[in-house]
């Protein structure tokens, strides 16, 4: 559901776009406005994702109030004025209506912007879904931020998540190569066999064994140039 709000001193096309409003499906009507500068006020007050919007208004125009309102609000202008276009793209706009608007032609501007909506929110699952594991440990299923991941030990056929901030690891029956494909390879390197560790959580590394607290991973030779060379990318170390 897209909430959204209608901006035009026009009594007349303030009443039609309610009505095609009210009609979409995916649409909210979260507010109408006959005055830029009180519809400004309430941006303030209420999430708006989306504003159809006059352009020549008094007081403030569309275009100045749509650099106003900020990246979170999304804006479809609604104008008598086809020479506005172009300035309309410029601000980033997600399309323009041009009067008298049919409600063909407001419906594929609105389907336009719940498209837009939609890519924006599957981004934001993609992203939770890189930076979270949910995992089987025992008979639960738990969900495991990889930021919160110091390393992995592997054992036997489990691995033990060893997380910052807890005391004892959390055990979950999982491979070690499957966990090497499914982390992201920029953040989380093997070190060993039997170990996984996130390079960022690396504070000390002594006698070829990084040290957590009072365990000590190893560094096998068979991991050991690989892993050398990540970190000499990062130091400033000769």
């Amino acid at each position: 559901m897209i909430r959204c709000a209608i901006v035009d001193d026009e009594p007349l096309a303030l009443d039609l776009l309610e009505t095609y409003v009210n009609k979409t499906p995916f649409l909210q009507l979260a507010g109408k406005y006959n005055n830029a500068l009180i519809a400004m006020e309430s941006a303030h007050i209420q999430d708006i994702d989306l504003y159809f919007l006059d352009i020549q208004m008094p007081e403030l125009n569309g275009l100045d109030f749509s650099k106003m309102v900020g990246n979170h609000s999304k804006v479809i202008f609604t104008t008598a004025f086809q020479q506005y276009a172009l300035e309309g793209f410029r601000v980033d706009a997600l399309d323009y209506l041009l009067k008298p608007i049919s409600y063909q032609e407001f419906l594929q501007a609105a389907n336009k912007a719940l498209r837009w909506f939609e890519n924006i929110a599957q981004q934001a699952v993609n992203h939770v879904a890189e930076d979270t594991l949910i995992v089987k440990s025992e008979s639960k299923l738990v969900q495991v931020k990889t930021s919160d991941i110091l390393f992995i030990e592997g054992w036997n056929d489990y691995v033990k998540f060893h997380l910052e901030g807890m005391t004892q690891p959390l055990m979950a029956q999982l491979s070690m190569k499957m966990l090497e494909d499914r982390l992201p390879s920029d953040r989380f390197v093997r070190v060993h066999r039997s170990f996984i560790v996130q390079v960022d959580k690396i504070q000390v590394i002594e006698h070829h064994r990084i040290v957590f607290g009072k365990i000590r991973v190893p560094i096998s030779d068979s991991y050991k140039t690989s892993f050398y060379n990540l970190l000499h990318n990062r130091s400033l170390l000769k």
